[in-house]
């Protein structure tokens, strides 16, 4: 059996989909399973051995070309050459569990078998993107409850067109915090980081809180990583208020992943981050300040500890106790 996974973005959402590969292989172990997905995000995917081929989609940076001739035609090859890529080959179920259109343009152009199906999202949960009009590129559509968690979501999806029920823990299929060399950026001791950073201001944590667990944690050292400039600010302001604190240069994708990979404590907000975190079994504590906890939080190890809900933020009094709880469980 041939799959492919079509989830182009964006991290966490990535992130959410890889356990979809395990429970396949689980079911059908001679299947072969492939994946389109943003350029960004293929050295995250590519950390499951079992994906075979990543066919990397570059919309995010083939729409700064729109308008400049001089780059167009190079885009247009490109956009050219993913389109032959993806049709190479012939498979028996192709899986969009974004429901988006240009998800289900990606869906539409790939090639399956005679009988292959193409299988999609019925509907959206709650608060997502959801298109319907990426139903026309279905050949079957499954309805999910609109409050379906981020990562039951696709292994629902799977379970309902190839006839077995998901019943088990997710495998992200990442591995080991001990497999691979811990990059040289990292100190040797323990630390933990504070995934303070994201895209909506509602969503952040107070900087008041923040300095008031990097107290609590001293003398553990502190590492800040930011995404923006408005990050690293905000990420300079909470070390000049901690003496344990450091604030990271810019990381790479994979820099940011052995990150929380390693970390002995995680702390965050509703972020890719702090969800790699989580899927690598880390003692994370999951803040959520502005977003719904039951659609992403970590729920498969009591080594995560989700607080807060939508418009309810937790106190740092309460997401000290859950460090500390999750320090001295080792």
């Amino acid at each position: 059996m041939k799959i492919l996974l079509v989830r182009v973005s964006s991290l966490g959402d990535v992130l959410h989909n890889l356990p979809m590969v395990a429970d396949i292989l689980r079911h059908h172990p001679g299947a072969t399973i492939d994946w389109a997905v943003e350029e960004g995000y293929t050295s995250l995917v590519r950390l499951n051995p079992h994906v075979r081929k990543i066919i990397p989609w570059a919309l995010r940076r083939w729409r700064k070309s729109l308008g400049k001739a001089a780059q167009w035609a190079d885009t247009r090859a490109e956009i050219k050459a993913f389109f032959r890529t993806l049709r190479e080959e012939e498979y028996d179920v192709v899986f969009d569990t974004q429901g988006l259109l240009k998800t289900g343009v990606i869906m539409g152009a790939a090639r399956v078998r005679k009988g292959g199906r193409k299988v999609g999202l019925a509907n959206g949960s709650e608060g997502s993107g959801y298109e319907g009009i990426s139903r026309i590129f279905h050949t079957d559509s499954i309805p999910l409850n609109p409050r379906t968690h981020a990562v039951a979501r696709g292994r629902m999806v799977a379970g309902a067109a190839l006839g077995y029920a998901v019943d088990h823990a997710p495998d992200f299929g990442l591995p080991a915090p001990e497999a691979g060399s811990r990059p040289d950026f990292l100190p040797l001791e323990d630390y933990a980081v504070f995934f303070h950073g994201t895209a909506r201001d509602a969503k952040k944590w107070s900087r008041e809180n923040w300095v008031e667990l990097g107290h609590a944690l001293a003398p553990m050292a502190v590492l800040l990583p930011w995404g923006s400039p408005q990050e690293k600010q905000e990420a300079e302001g909470l070390a000049a208020s901690l003496p344990n604190a450091r604030v990271l240069p810019r990381l790479s994708m994979m820099d940011a992943v052995a990150l929380a990979r390693h970390a002995r404590l995680a702390v965050g907000v509703d972020t890719g981050l702090t969800h790699i975190a989580a899927a690598f079994v880390r003692p994370t504590v999951e803040i959520y300040c502005d977003s719904p906890k039951w659609k992403t939080e970590g729920n498969w190890s009591d080594r995560i500890v989700n607080l807060g809900d939508l418009g309810a933020p937790p106190s740092a009094l309460d997401v000290i106790a859950a460090a500390r709880r999750l320090l001295e469980a080792g």
